[in-house]
């Protein structure tokens, strides 16, 4: 409507002046309700035609769209196991809570057994090192018991030797031979009750580290399967739609306790979809405002930060038949994500809210830089200038979409 007022300012009322005061016709004379299009025919067909081409520059050159909305994300509140709610920590819903607070446990019993079995292992263990140790003193005894009776014998085998070599009929062979043996067997007490003290001190100093290293890491990880049946919150945010009662089971694939909204959700950025006709004027650094639904009368200056490459509309997943592209879905939008020119422009907006988005071409630093001619600078120039229309349909939006909303929607 302002487009057309704004070109019938310069085409229907020069025409009407002209045959008002030029001709000398009069309305409701020369000029009546049937005769206005053949006297008003040129100013009404030039109209027509600069508002056509007016609103094609200005929606080309100054995107506009109601696609506008503040998206969050939300993370589903889930237990890491199965198991059978046992406490809950926080309010039905609606409850902020801090990152790393608790907001429910599970049933822990099974935990607690292998916790205990784990801690058992450990002291068992201990007692064996001390048991080793025992070993290793009883072990060092028989060492000497043995080795004081291989002497004994050693000392007895030597004396009847010299004796037999003095006077061979004193002593017999077979008593040499006997002593012999036994000196060898006492030898082998001696070696076999050192590799006893060995194989004691091998317990000690491998074995038992090794078993009571694989105990701790069993208690290490029960210990954080114990971790696991306490739910605690990723991040500050809000609680919402938390229903749970003890005694409920969960599951982590098939139930979700609640969702959890972090606190920054939809408060830093907005994101627009454009159409696609404008993805070649869209570019990061664009100026943008936005009013929206939640903060009426307001019209917030943003900027763009970000232009997604890829349409939505465009994506598929692999299958085993072939894609017909008259099945597509209507055309996608060019998602732009808009950010607060000022700290805090985005207070009091309400993430998720439905937004309305404008953004404006600027050409001047390309004036500026004197690369182009003298006319397109003109150009240039006029397609800056009349995104001061856009704004003001923007502005008229913001200040009827309430009116609109809360009067005129039947309710």
């Amino acid at each position: 409507m302002l487009e057309i007022l704004l070109c019938s300012l310069l085409t229907i009322l020069p025409d009407y002046l002209y045959r008002r005061y030029g001709q000398g016709k009069r309305i409701g004379h020369e000029i009546t309700l049937y005769s206005v299009w053949f006297e008003l025919r040129w100013g009404i067909v030039t109209c027509l035609m600069l508002a056509v081409g007016l609103i094609t520059v200005i929606f080309y050159n100054h995107p506009s769209t109601t696609n506008a909305t503040l998206f969050f994300r939300t993370v589903p509140i889930l237990p890491e196991t199965n198991g059978r709610v046992a406490e809950i920590y926080v309010r039905l819903g609606g409850d902020k809570i801090a990152q790393g607070a608790p907001i429910f446990r599970l049933d822990s019993s099974k935990q607690d057994a292998e916790i205990e079995t784990a801690h058992r292992k450990i002291a068992e263990v201990e007692a064996a090192v001390v048991l080793a140790n025992v070993d290793i003193q009883t072990n060092d005894a028989k060492i000497l018991e043995a080795r004081s009776e291989h002497k004994q014998t050693l000392d007895e085998l030597q004396t009847k030797q010299e004796l037999r070599a003095r006077n061979s009929g004193t002593v017999a062979e077979r008593e040499i031979e006997r002593l012999e043996n036994l000196v060898a067997g006492r030898l082998a007490a001696v070696a076999a009750a050192t590799a006893a003290r060995e194989g004691a001190q091998t317990r000690i100093s491998v074995v038992l580290p090794a078993e009571k290293a694989s105990a701790q890491a069993a208690l290490a990880q029960a210990q954080v399967e114990l971790a696991k049946t306490v739910v605690r919150a990723g991040f500050t945010g809000h609680i919402e739609q938390f229903a749970l009662r003890v005694g409920d089971i969960v599951n982590p694939f098939m139930r979700p306790a609640g969702i959890l909204i972090p606190e920054e959700a939809g408060r830093k950025a907005i994101q627009a979809g454009f159409n696609q006709v404008e993805a070649q004027v869209l570019k990061v650094g664009m100026i943008a405002e936005i009013t929206c639904l939640s903060k009426p009368w307001t019209v917030i200056p943003m900027v763009v930060t970000s232009v997604q490459d890829f349409i939505a509309a465009g994506q598929f997943r692999g299958g085993e038949q072939l894609i017909d592209a008259q099945h597509a879905r209507a055309p996608g939008t060019i998602l732009a994500f808009l950010e607060p020119l000022y700290e805090g422009g985005l207070d009091g907006v309400v993430p998720g809210s439905s937004c309305i988005a404008n953004a404006y071409s600027s050409n001047h630093d390309l004036i500026a830089s004197g690369k182009v001619g003298t006319g397109r600078s003109v150009v240039l120039h006029a397609v800056d200038t009349v995104g001061l229309v856009h704004a003001l349909l923007l502005r008229v939006q913001a200040t009827v979409l309430p009116i609109k909303l809360l009067v005129f929607s039947g309710h």
